[in-house]
């Protein structure tokens, strides 16, 4: 089973690269050699935003990956949403797609173009971790919202529980592939007015890599990568 991990930086990772003893990683493709029998995992770093995302995965994306995971932490609109809480991104949404009519907003759907906006993960829910994270709804964006206003507006249009620069361009790239690809997140802040001195990004970064390493060993460690193959 070939394993892609996916994150724009490798700083929200850094302890799964240490754990794969990548000690120098690259933007790219960064292969470990620490694989199992069963399992080879690579791990690619985009760079930041949905641009960088979409460009690297169409450089290195293939049909030899089974399974493809999406890594990373985010910003909260949903408060029942806790600061460190890992979540899984079923639905994305690219919300700055459509067009200004004055002082409304169309958003992609209402614009009568072809083409997506929305994209949704594909993933045989076969783990118990993976079932026990809460399933929610993203928003992927250029800009990071900070302002009341523009939250308020975010909000009333499409309802998100986060927000990332990447989800929705990750999502899309895996469409066209016949692998299993699901996108995980934790929360590092609340969308807000910007004040980093609420933030925990350092506790999102280890409950996330905490995961990420403890998955990987349940797979190397059972039969349940055969599903894949």
């Amino acid at each position: 089973m070939n394993i892609l991990v996916v994150s724009a930086t490798h700083f929200e990772i850094q302890p799964l690269l240490d754990f794969l003893d990548i000690k120098e990683p690259i933007l790219g493709i960064n292969t470990t050699k620490k694989n199992t029998v069963s399992v080879h995992i690579d791990v690619l770093i985009t760079g930041i935003g949905m641009v960088e995302t979409a460009f690297m995965m169409g450089k290195w994306m293939n049909q030899s990956y089974q399974l493809i995971i999406n890594a990373g932490v985010c910003g909260a609109f949903n408060r029942l949403l806790k600061l460190g809480e890992l979540v899984c991104v079923n639905q994305d949404i690219l919300s700055e797609l459509g067009a200004e009519d004055d002082t409304n907003f169309l958003p992609y759907n209402q614009l009568s173009l072809p083409g997506e906006y929305i994209f949704s993960s594909v993933f045989s829910r076969l783990f118990p971790d993976i079932d026990n994270l809460k399933k929610v709804t993203g928003i992927t964006v250029n800009t990071i919202h900070g302002n009341e206003i523009s939250i308020n507006k975010i909000l009333e249009l499409y309802h998100p529980d986060i927000e990332s620069m990447e989800g929705a361009a990750f999502f899309r790239a895996c469409k066209e592939l016949k692998s299993a690809y699901i996108q995980i997140r934790a929360i590092s802040n609340y969308v807000e007015k910007r004040d980093k001195s609420k933030w925990q990004m350092s506790l999102a970064i280890n409950n996330l890599n905490n995961f990420l390493i403890s998955f990987i060993q349940s797979i190397s460690n059972s039969s349940t990568s055969k599903i894949f193959s």
